[in-house]
Order: C-alpha cells, then sequence, then structure tokens
C-alpha cells in the first residue's frame, strides 16, 4: 500500500470503520450514479426562471462537488450533498414564476437562509428548534414538498392540463402526442428499475429514455459529448441580498430555512443508522455536519443556484459499503469530472419527457412520510393534512408550512393539548397569522 493510501485509510479510519479504500470509491460512485439527475434537472428548471444554464450547471455541479467534499474531509461521513430537487422547484415556480420575484433577489433569500442557518447550527439554537417542531408537521412538510414536485413534473409534460371548470384535467391528447408517450417511457422504465432496487435507477431511466428519444427522433443528438465548462459568471455573486433582505421575504427564506433544516437532520440520522454510525442514539460531529451543509448553501447561493441540502440517495453508498467520509470525496470527484459533460445538458435540459420521470418519482419517495404521521390524532392529521395539500393547491412550500403551523397550535389548545406544544410553535403560529394580515398571501 502506497503512502498515500496508507495516509486516507489513517485520516478516515478505514480500520475502526471496516473497509478499505477500494470499497469507499466503489461507494462514492455508486452515490454519485444514484443522485447525478440533479446535473440534469437543476438547470432545467432554474432555465425557466431566465437564469443562464450553462451558469446554472456549473453552479449545481460546484456546489454539489465542494459541499461533498466538505463533508467528506470535515465531517467524515459518507453523506453527498446538492441543490435539493424540492427547493429548486419552489425558488422556480413559486417565488420567481409565481410570485414574480427576480431570479437574484431569490438568490438573496437563499443566501440569508444558509447564513441563518449557520448562525443556529453554531450557536445551538438549531438543537432546540429541530425539538420544539412537532414531529407530524415535520412529515407533512416532506410529503407536501413531495406532491408539490410530482404535480409539477405531470404539469411540465403537459399530462394534467388547466380546465376552466376543473382547474385542473387530464391531457385528452395523451395517447397521441409522441413527447408524453416518451414521458410515460421514461416514467415506465424508471419505476420499474425503482421497484426492482436498481442503483442509480433515476439517472438511468433519464439515459435510456434520451437514448429513445434519439432514436425516434424527438430528441437532438448532441454534436458532442465532452467540452470545457461553460462560463458561471451570468450567475456568480449576482444574488441581491439587500433585496431579500425586505419584510415581505421573512416567509421566503423561512421556507428556504425549514425544509433545509429538517431535511438535513433527517437524512443525516437516516443514512448515519443505515451505516451504523449512531452512538447512544445520537449522531457523532452532528455539528460539523450541518456546518458543512450551510456554508455549501452559501457558496451556492453565491455561485447561482438555489439551497444545497443532504441528499438520501446517500444511502445507495452505504447500501454498497460506504461507510466514511472517502465515499464523499469520491462522489464529489465524479461531480468535478460531470463539469465537462455539459453538451449532454445542453441537448437534454428543455426535454420534459427527461426530466419529468424524475420530479414524479423523486416525489413518491418523499411522500413515504405520510405513513408516520398520526392519522388517528385528529389535532396532529388536520394540521398535517392541511400542510400537505396546501402546497400543491397554492403552488407554494411556504403557504403549506404556514397554513400547518397555524393550525398545530389551534387544534391542539381545542384539544386541551395546548400544554404539550413548545412556546416556539405558538410564536411561529402568531408570526404566520400576522404574515396573511399585513402582508397577504405568502
Amino acid at each position: 500500500m502506497s503512502k498515500f493510501a496508507t495516509g486516507l485509510a489513517r485520516y478516515f479510519d478505514f480500520a475502526g470503520h471496516q473497509t478499505n479504500l477500494r470499497t469507499e470509491i466503489l461507494a462514492g460512485v455508486t452515490t454519485f450514479f444514484t443522485m447525478a439527475y440533479i446535473l440534469l434537472v437543476a438547470p432545467s428548471i432554474l432555465g425557466k426562471t431566465g437564469m443562464d444554464l450553462g451558469a446554472v450547471f456549473v453552479a449545481t455541479g460546484l456546489s454539489a462537488c465542494i459541499g461533498t467534499f466538505l463533508m467528506g474531509v470535515v465531517a467524515n461521513y459518507p453523506i453527498a450533498l446538492a441543490p435539493g430537487i424540492g427547493l429548486i422547484s419552489y425558488f422556480a415556480f413559486a417565488v420567481v414564476l409565481g410570485m414574480n420575484v427576480p431570479w437574484t433577489q431569490a438568490l438573496g433569500a437563499v443566501f440569508l437562509s444558509g447564513t441563518v442557518f449557520f448562525v443556529l447550527t453554531v450557536t445551538k439554537i438549531r438543537e432546540l428548534i429541530i425539538n420544539a417542531i412537532p414531529t407530524g408537521l415535520k412529515y407533512a412538510v416532506s410529503s407536501g414538498i413531495g406532491l408539490f414536485i410530482a404535480f409539477i413534473g405531470l404539469k411540465n409534460a403537459q399530462i394534467i392540463l388547466p380546465a376552466e371548470a376543473t382547474y385542473v384535467m387530464i391531457n385528452p391528447d395523451l395517447t397521441k402526442k409522441p413527447e408524453i408517450l416518451l414521458t410515460l417511457f421514461g416514467l415506465l422504465i424508471t419505476s420499474v428499475m425503482m421497484v426492482r432496487r436498481v442503483k442509480g435507477a433515476i439517472f438511468i431511466g433519464m439515459l435510456a429514455t434520451a437514448v429513445v428519444g434519439m432514436m425516434t427522433g424527438l430528441i437532438k443528438v448532441p454534436d458532442k459529448l465532452f467540452a470545457m465548462p461553460p462560463s458561471m459568471a451570468p450567475t456568480f455573486l449576482k444574488l441581491d441580498v439587500m433585496g431579500a433582505l425586505e419584510l415581505g421575504f421573512v416567509t421566503i427564506v423561512f421556507a428556504f430555512l425549514f425544509v433545509d433544516l429538517f431535511d438535513n437532520a433527517g437524512t443525516l440520522v437516516g443514512v448515519a443508522s443505515q451505516a451504523g454510525l449512531m452512538k447512544d442514539n445520537k449522531l457523532p460531529r452532528a455539528g460539523r455536519a450541518l456546518i458543512t451543509d450551510s456554508i455549501a448553501t452559501v457558496l451556492g447561493a453565491l455561485f447561482g443556484t438555489s439551497t444545497v441540502t443532504s441528499y438520501i440517495e446517500s444511502s445507495a453508498g452505504v447500501a454498497s459499503g460506504g461507510r466514511t467520509g472517502m465515499t464523499s470525496v469520491t462522489t464529489a470527484l465524479c461531480f468535478a469530472a460531470a463539469l465537462f459533460f455539459f453538451p449532454i445538458v445542453q441537448t437534454l435540459a428543455s426535454v420534459a419527457a427527461i426530466t419529468s420521470p424524475a420530479l414524479i418519482i423523486v416525489g413518491v419517495l418523499m411522500a413515504g412520510n405520510l405513513s408516520k404521521i398520526e392519522w388517528d390524532s385528529l389535532s396532529e392529521a388536520i394540521p398535517a393534512f392541511i400542510t400537505l395539500i396546501m402546497m400543491p393547491l397554492s403552488f407554494s412550500i411556504a403557504t403549506g408550512i404556514a397554513a400547518g403551523f397555524i393550525l398545530y397550535p389551534l387544534c391542539k389548545v381545542v384539544a386541551g393539548e395546548g400544554k404539550h406544544v413548545h412556546p416556539v410553535v405558538y410564536v411561529l403560529g402568531v408570526i404566520f397569522i400576522l404574515r396573511f394580515m399585513f402582508l397577504g398571501s405568502v
């Protein structure tokens, strides 16, 4: 074994985690392929806001690379980071397109949420907030985001259309439009591979759909596969932080912060438990992991992409034997190499048949938390249901969160369980009521 390999083994403690360099590298590559779809989906969605496609691609890949690398070398966890698909959708469709907010101000809101996240983590206030928020609401938010992005996937693919009488309807030409049939093929092939537990099913499904699309002439064949990464100048440091400090942006910043906070906590605990890294039911070096995430989100906003978060797809690498930060370092290097494949992204990013199946399948995975909500208790079920249903119907994650925090303490008080509600929840409930009263819808 070379000195370099020996140094890696010592730094990441391969012996203590009962692993080796080969296993860690294979695990890191596995994790990359399970989440590589974000390199295509992020530019596709954020590009709709007017952001430069190439710049967003580089910003996404670079923030994923740096965030994942830091997670590996600082926290020594086999967990990868990248812009979260739920918040990318919220950023583009609800904030920028839905509320007519300039994407520069939306990036400013992401920057502020990452900065606040960093402060909360360093001061350990994060733990107080996590413990204060009801478990049912956490699951409802995650499930609601799943419904939200699945709805976006169906909408973008034109499988569902707007209707005057019923608001939405299924496309009457569903089986007549080749583009929709290609989307359905992508959804079918991805679903089959997911059910068969094929690693990297979403990414492989996108590639299979692209190949079929090119063979049938529905998708243009790229002129080349490799090229130098495009310039990041159109989005680099273009965030408007001062604009995001306006009062009306409080709820938007809170939505980014809230989802990032609990998405990370859940992913970290879930993946660490799978890898056997939990000790006395606690996560060692949790502070380092969360600080890494907040730094990645701040950097992502500076580069020109949405909130960076830990990816549950990291569990695929853990299932392949990954146990240390070397897995993350490998995934980070894969993201760096992927920056040279922009010609493929440039060709496929605008094709709904490629990205929509991914959005729908990720929505399915996120909606899995529905089973963890206490449906037998109406004081839990009503706020949870309103939270998750309001997200797709109002086309806003923030509105769903606000509705849930208003209803939860109210339902608990009426049920005679008000003393079990943390004061923080009461404060947030009042804040959201005032937000609706004086600033309108969120």
